[in-house]
């Protein structure tokens, strides 16, 4: 009986399917996936500041499209994370113990754009220099000293 009540309630009111993160009161945000997402980006660009493309062959070719490739989706992946935290974590109360937050934000979101773009060693530094920061503020408000540790 009451599967028929849902089928009819579904039927005359259809909603249509959605999916976030977190939109909800999970409350579960953590600046780690950010972070080696952003690693990532600088491993990626050394990488491939180490290839040498003079040397015209197939190898060297496939192995420089492959980083560029992760490199680029790892910058997504990290500005992702990063707004995530940025518009549904961080509060306007949060201002107060870092005004530069919105500042410290939209710079390593213009990193991300900036990485994806380029090969460029300093910006890749930067922009993993950035998320640390990022970490820092958030535990932070967390009242909680967690670690910063580096994968390499």
């Amino acid at each position: 009986m009451l599967n028929r009540i849902a089928t009819q309630i579904r039927k005359y009111f259809p909603a249509p399917e959605v999916s976030a993160h977190c939109d909800g009161p999970c409350g579960v945000y953590d600046p780690a996936s950010a972070r080696i997402y952003a690693e990532a980006v600088l491993s990626m660009t050394k990488k491939i500041l180490e290839l040498d493309p003079k040397a015209g062959d197939h190898k060297t070719a496939n192995t420089l499209s492959r980083y560029i490739a992760i490199k680029e989706e790892q910058a997504q992946k990290t500005k992702e994370d990063l707004l995530v935290l940025w518009t549904d974590y961080f509060k306007p109360v949060h201002l107060e113990k870092y005004p530069d937050l919105h500042d410290t934000f939209w710079k390593a979101a213009k990193l991300c754009s900036a990485c994806k773009v380029e090969v460029s060693l300093e910006h890749a530094t930067e922009l993993l220099a950035t998320v640390e920061k990022i970490h820092g503020m958030f535990w932070a408000t967390k009242e909680r000293d967690v670690a910063w540790v580096k994968a390499s």
